[in-house]
């Protein structure tokens, strides 16, 4: 193949593509069949295969069983916008993750304690094995889904105190800095890394979406004089939504 030459495949799969982003073939349409890729575009039943799987890979088709391969509906993208810590009563879990103050939220958790596995160990600067609360949360806005997030609260630092537990005592329902100056744990820096990586099973059918495809994290850590005091992974879907960051010019 000489240099710079695309892959029959890739050059069927661009062509669909771009009809499909083009709208000549809109949402919902039945993808050419195998045949009518092969015979249009004068290729073998592998290329034409391979094109379709391209198609589904990048999430634009999806298969119904006994019936063939359809557009999928574009979503719409969502924003979620970042600004760092918000104080006050307003700060409620899903605030903390979502700080557009012009989308209302819900959320649901669960908490339990466990041992901390080698990579959250390391994320909070402590030994593998000690004990930690792990709180599960999904965030929806007008009952739908957006947001899954598994937060990590060393007991060392949290056990036994009125805040041990994220969504219960007298602190329930309040953000990690709230909470810990409860305890006299002041909280002074927040690091956040994003990433993207495909979904786990679990995740992408608790946020609505097809198994396989890829999600945004944000890896997010508190900090009380260099000291991790909680760190999370929020996830959410990489093709609905929109991570975006307010910051400060100091």
């Amino acid at each position: 193949m000489p240099f710079g030459e695309q892959p029959a495949y890739l050059r069927v799969a661009g062509d669909l593509r771009q009809k499909i982003v083009d709208g000549v073939l809109p949402p919902h349409t039945r993808l050419p069949s195998q045949a009518r890729i092969r015979a249009q575009y004068g290729v073998s039943d592998t290329v034409a295969l391979e094109a379709r799987k391209v198609l589904m890979a990048e999430g634009l088709v999806e298969g119904r069983s006994g019936s063939g391969t359809y557009v999928r509906e574009r979503p719409v993208h969502r924003r979620i916008a970042r600004a760092g810590h918000h104080a006050g009563p307003s700060c409620t879990p899903f605030r903390q993750e979502q700080t557009d103050e012009r989308i209302a939220g819900s959320w649901e958790s669960s908490s339990r304690q466990e041992e901390a596995g080698g990579a959250v160990a390391g994320r909070l600067r402590i030994e593998p094995g000690a004990r930690v609360m792990r709180t599960r949360y999904v965030f929806r806005t007008e009952s739908e889904p957006v947001m899954v997030s598994t937060s990590w609260e060393p007991l060392e630092i949290t056990g036994r105190t009125p805040v041990m537990l994220p969504e219960e005592g007298p602190l329930a329902g309040r953000g990690v800095v709230e909470r810990m100056a409860a305890i006299d744990v002041v909280v002074d820096n927040v690091v956040e890394e994003v990433g993207a990586r495909p979904g786990l099973a679990e995740e992408v059918m608790a946020l609505g979406g097809v198994p396989g495809h890829a999600v945004l994290v944000i890896s997010r850590t508190y900090f009380a004089g260099g000291r991790p005091v909680e760190t999370a992974d929020v996830v959410t879907l990489a093709d609905r939504h929109r991570v975006t960051y307010h910051l400060p010019v100091r």
